[in-house]
């Protein structure tokens, strides 16, 4: 019973916690509140892109795909551009598309099934090149689809994306409470937080379910999975889909808070940090992917008051550019040297002989 009250103790202190951050980090500038809403749409790729490689074992390096893919989808479906430059759809819709957001995530799904579908065949390295290369194309496509027909805007981007609306609020203006405004950038917070606890939800039934098992099962050992009897064509098809699905939603989410996407948001970079952030964290351990998540999307910011005086000392010499991913990469080839599962790795894989997470 003490085990259980304490356990309950501190969820309520960290949903306290968690309730009450951006309402203090308000009170020192929006900025802050902008790098924790960042943070949360961070956990949220990690999360999806830990179903596709920390459960199916599917080594995925093209997961931004999706992410632009849902991005594009909701600035495409809730901006004025397609109404502006085809003259068919502004008939058919007079006062504009303005689609729900939430129509993002079965089209972002399908999408990530037909990504997916060409892959089944491929493991470990094959697997990992084939899926660099989506990712790559669906940037490059992106770009190259603004001529000659205009649809997405090319290199320009989309803008004057709309607002997540909920319940009559509009989440892209600020909101009196009782007296005291609320930022939109908070309000956006506490949406990003709800998505992200759903999020953990999905993923720990998932887990804990049928097909989280079967998942398991073709990481450890495709070969004997398959002689089982466990369908592994399907099953990858559907670890390829929800993780598009979490993708997609995150895309969505990102392209209705900064109401603007171009492709620079979608190189190659944010796929390798995102699957650093999944093995940093502890890959297949829901909290340790959400740790690394949140340490490797808010590190960058923190790390502005280390190089700030750096900079000073040296008359300007250090690049802050070029010092804040060393020093990144540094803490993270010292972490990972030091625990090979990650910060927070699951229970049997921090307990398994050998395990620099093993401790007596």
């Amino acid at each position: 019973m003490k085990t259980l009250s304490a356990r309950h103790a501190r969820r309520a202190g960290l949903a306290a916690i968690l309730l009450l951050l951006p309402l203090v980090l308000q009170s020192l500038g929006h900025h802050w509140v902008r790098v924790a809403d960042t943070s949360l749409l961070y956990v949220m790729l990690a999360l999806g892109l830990n179903v596709v490689v920390g459960y199916a074992g599917l080594l995925d390096l093209g997961y931004v795909a999706f992410y632009a893919l849902g991005a594009y989808l909701f600035a495409l479906l809730t901006s004025p551009h397609l109404t502006d430059h085809f003259a068919w759809i502004a008939a058919l819709f007079p006062n504009g598309l303005h689609t729900p957001w939430w129509v993002t995530i079965p089209l972002a799904a399908i999408l990530g099934m037909l990504l997916g579908a060409p892959t089944l065949r491929l493991r470990g390295d094959y697997l990992a090149v084939v899926t660099l290369g989506f990712g790559e194309i669906v940037r490059l496509l992106v770009i190259n689809l603004g001529h000659p027909v205009n649809i997405t805007h090319g290199a320009q981007g989309l803008g004057l994306i709309d607002p997540v609306r909920i319940l009559g609020v509009d989440l892209g203006q600020p909101l009196v409470v009782a007296g005291h405004e609320v930022a939109s950038v908070t309000l956006y917070y506490y949406l990003f937080l709800t998505l992200v606890l759903i999020t953990i939800v999905i993923c720990q039934r998932l887990q804990d379910s049928r097909i989280g098992r079967a998942w398991m099962a073709i990481r450890d050992d495709e070969t004997a999975a398959r002689s089982m009897g466990i369908n592994t064509r399907n099953l990858k098809l559907l670890a390829f889909g929800v993780g598009a699905s979490f993708g997609g939603i995150t895309g969505a989410m990102f392209a209705a808070f900064q109401g603007f996407v171009s492709p620079e948001a979608f190189s190659l970079n944010e796929s390798v940090l995102i699957v650093a952030m999944v093995v940093f964290g502890g890959m297949g351990h829901i909290p340790g992917v959400v740790l690394g998540a949140v340490l490797l999307a808010a590190l960058p910011e923190m790390l502005r008051y280390v190089v700030g005086p750096l900079q000073a000392a040296t008359n300007g010499q250090l690049d802050a550019g070029v010092v804040r991913p060393l020093l990144i990469a540094l803490a993270m080839i010292v972490t990972m040297l030091w625990r090979s599962s990650g910060l927070w790795p699951a229970p049997d894989k921090a307990q398994a002989p050998g395990s620099t997470g093993h401790s007596r």
